[in-house]
């Protein structure tokens, strides 16, 4: 396969994992398993922010972003993450514009946690099926009731759309993007490297 282009989007009060988890998952995959430490994963993968400065998760850890969103180059996957900073980006209208832009020319869109609240105000979410953090499930369907709000899965995928819960739900996400693009074997692989159990039930984990 080609190699695929990610941008992660990061932002001050981000929830760490809900970056770092998927992070570490395309970066933990190979095509062929027996050339592990011989091969680079099938990705290119970007932090991009609005400055390069170093931006603070809510719990305080500090990631330097790669590059600036003007840097940005092409992307096949534009992941939001979510956290309490969503709700100061919301209102950010440089930011959001930027969303809706590069998630609309982008092969896939994902989001985690309450990354879709960013990606609801972008316009991205209207008449298409989508989840979020169980405690923000309302707030999405109240504020934006086009959005078809799945309340039952962990992980919602529409069309080249894909959301998901909260958090570690991230994780999920990503290796549910990984069969996606490698096919299920490699997920599966990749799962087992880290020692993480497959998705195999969707069902919502609260």
């Amino acid at each position: 396969m080609s190699v695929k282009t990610i941008g992660i989007l990061v932002f001050d009060k981000i929830e760490a994992l809900d970056f770092v988890g998927p992070y570490e998952v395309f970066t933990a995959v190979r095509l062929d398993e027996s050339k592990r430490w011989q091969t680079k994963p099938p990705f290119d993968i970007y932090l991009v922010a609005e400055t390069l400065a170093p931006v603070a998760s809510h719990n305080g850890m500090r990631v330097i972003p790669d590059m600036t969103l003007e840097q940005c180059p092409p992307l096949d996957l534009l992941l939001v993450p979510g956290g309490w900073g969503t709700r100061i980006e919301f209102d950010n209208e440089r930011l959001i514009a930027w969303i809706a832009e590069r998630g609309r020319s982008a092969e896939t869109l994902a989001s985690v946690c309450t990354g879709a609240r960013l990606l609801a105000k972008a316009g991205l979410l209207d008449g298409r099926h989508a989840t979020t953090h169980w405690n923000s499930l309302g707030w999405l369907a109240e504020n934006f009731p086009r959005i078809k709000v799945e309340t039952a899965q962990h992980v919602v995928e529409d069309g080249n759309l894909i959301t998901s819960a909260g958090i570690s739900a991230g994780i999920d996400l990503a290796l549910k993007l990984v069969a996606r693009y490698c096919g299920d074997d490699i997920a599966l692989a990749t799962a087992r490297y880290m020692e993480y159990r497959y998705p195999n039930d969707n069902t919502r984990r609260v």
